[in-house]
């Protein structure tokens, strides 16, 4: 949520500042660059309709998330988002991410591996396998700053060589592959049934 959706605890389905500056700084880049879709948009879309990107498609994600905001809790509404996002090609759900990734189950996932899913959650094919670019490196510490902030228990362990470091690789702004079902694998997408 650090990384998605930081208000949504307290947004009704739209934040609407983050809306506003996605607007912006898509007005400055001259393109649709940057989104501002909260959780239960992101889950309207996934659950209920494509990835095209038009005002029709829009507009009945607006009634959907709607809907979901008034029939379902907080809660509910994570739990579901949580198990039909897409974190790696064909990879759906936070369990299977965490399998994937770091062939464990999320239960005994670090805050350095959440982080690192949560990292990649914008553009999870293109970091499929988990790609230490640089900028995704500078997200992911950003998120695990908010993660672990007043919690002891959660605060990273301090580097035990100099060396230790994640090998980075340089940011490649190509499009990104078809989503492609894994064969054998974790969860199946929400919208192949």
């Amino acid at each position: 949520m650090t990384a998605e959706d930081a208000s949504f605890f307290t947004h009704e389905g739209f934040d609407w500042e983050g809306i506003k500056d996605a607007a912006l700084y898509n007005l400055d880049a001259g393109k649709l660059k940057r989104g501002g879709s909260t959780i239960t948009q992101q889950l309207a879309k996934n659950l209920y309709l494509s990835s095209e990107r038009s005002l029709l498609r829009k507009a009945r994600e607006t009634l959907i998330t709607r809907s979901l905001e008034h029939h379902l809790t907080k809660e509910r509404i994570l739990e579901l988002y949580l198990n039909v996002a897409e974190w790696g090609q064909g990879v759906y759900g936070a369990e299977a991410a965490a399998r994937h990734h770091f062939k464990k189950p999320s239960r005994n996932l670090t805050a350095d591996e959440a982080a690192w899913l949560a990292a990649i959650l914008p553009s999870p094919r293109r970091y499929d396998p988990i790609r230490k670019t640089t900028s995704l490196a500078r997200r992911h510490e950003r998120i695990l700053k908010r993660i672990t902030r007043g919690s002891p228990q959660l605060e990273p362990e301090p580097k035990s060589e100099p060396d230790s470091e994640p090998e980075l690789e340089p940011d490649q702004h190509s499009a990104e592959p078809p989503v492609q079902e894994q064969a054998g694998g974790y969860n199946e997408s929400p919208t192949s049934r």
